[in-house]
């Protein structure tokens, strides 16, 4: 296919409000470099970590930075959740082909000399899914050719599910165990609650009392977020919320239990008894970077049609400042995905 010079896409002009997202239709292609793929986006889920970089809210008081590893320079293209195709290789590459579908987790390993640990965001420390096409690194892309998974329902996989992959990777869920995940109607935990099934676990997902039976319809037990859990209730607790529920969660968790978390959208800043910890024997475990292998084991299960997203619905990439909003009102369960091809569209 012809590729174009200019292209269509939504920069971000710095922290703030959705006010800094700005439309253009003259963004210059970017060129693939060395071990680098270019890539056309085909759809891009709309996550609440795309709002929290815009706001800078992973910053730390004392460091003020914004982004997930640092400093982010702007202008920025955004959107940590990619399906598109393969049109151009950099140097150096053929691991994957031209034209086959991709995708890609959103927070990246790219160690160095002086921090092995190093670890990047698509779309936060360097440019991402909204615009019609990206650049990323070959290493870091998994062919998603065989999937019987639509476009839409493919750029609503990476960041939900590859979070929730390695929540239940991380905690060890298995065959028979107990496990309560929280807000089990947004995009990370319903993915969480179908992945614990798909490990033979017991599933009780947290939810308000409208989404109820959404959940169960998954095949789990839906609890409603205010009813108080009781005690030695579950093996493993996947906490996508935090907030002041964070002590009952973890009071919920039998002797040795496991509790993983990966999101505080309703609250960082959260008081725990920290008896209920040592006196439980529980092992906490924070979980934001995931290995390729922990992927592409989930890639595994998209390929073979084992999984699939909750799409609420999709939006032109344009109108990328309503689907925030969406998002952040809890309008719709699941994903909401914007579409770069219809980036025009009013």
């Amino acid at each position: 296919m012809s590729i174009p010079s200019r292209m269509r896409g939504v920069v971000l002009t710095g922290h703030g409000g959705p006010e800094r997202l700005v439309w253009r239709d003259d963004l210059p292609v970017p060129q693939p470099g060395p071990g680098q793929v270019l890539v056309r986006v085909l759809a891009a889920g709309v996550n609440p970590t795309d709002i929290n970089t815009r706001v800078g809210w992973y910053a730390r008081e004392e460091a003020g930075e914004g982004g997930w590893s640092g400093g982010i320079g702007f202008p920025r293209i955004q959107g940590g959740d990619l399906c598109g195709r393969v049109v151009a290789l950099g140097a150096g590459c053929g691991r994957i082909a031209i034209g086959a579908r991709v995708i890609c987790p959103i927070n990246q390993s790219e160690p160095t000399a002086d921090d092995p640990h190093r670890m990047v965001a698509l779309g936060s420390e360097y440019d991402g899914a909204f615009a019609e096409y990206c650049v990323v690194p070959e290493r870091h892309l998994f062919d998603v050719s065989p999937s019987p998974l639509g476009d839409v329902d493919l750029g609503a996989i990476p960041c939900a599910y590859g979070t929730a992959h390695n929540l239940l990777s991380r905690a060890g869920v298995a065959e028979g165990d107990r496990v309560l995940v929280t807000g089990a109607s947004g995009g990370v935990g319903h993915a969480a609650v179908q992945l614990a099934l798909l490990r033979g676990a017991r599933v009780t997902g947290q939810c308000s009392a409208a989404r109820a039976a959404m959940v169960r319809a998954t095949g789990a037990n839906a609890i409603n977020r205010d009813v108080p859990l009781g005690q030695n209730a579950f093996d493993v607790v996947i906490d996508v919320v935090g907030g002041p529920g964070v002590q009952s969660r973890l009071g919920a968790l039998r002797p040795g239990g496991r509790y993983a978390t990966s999101g505080a959208i309703a609250g960082p800043v959260v008081e725990v008894d920290l008896r209920t910890l040592y006196l439980g024997d529980l092992t906490i475990l924070g979980c934001t970077r995931q290995s390729g292998e922990t992927f592409g084991a989930l890639v595994d299960l998209v390929n073979a049609g084992r999984v699939r997203p909750l799409v609420s619905r999709t939006y032109p990439l344009r109108r990328i400042g309503e689907a925030q909003a969406d998002l952040q009102s809890g309008r719709y369960p699941g994903k909401l995905v914007l579409l770069p091809d219809q980036g025009g569209a009013e």
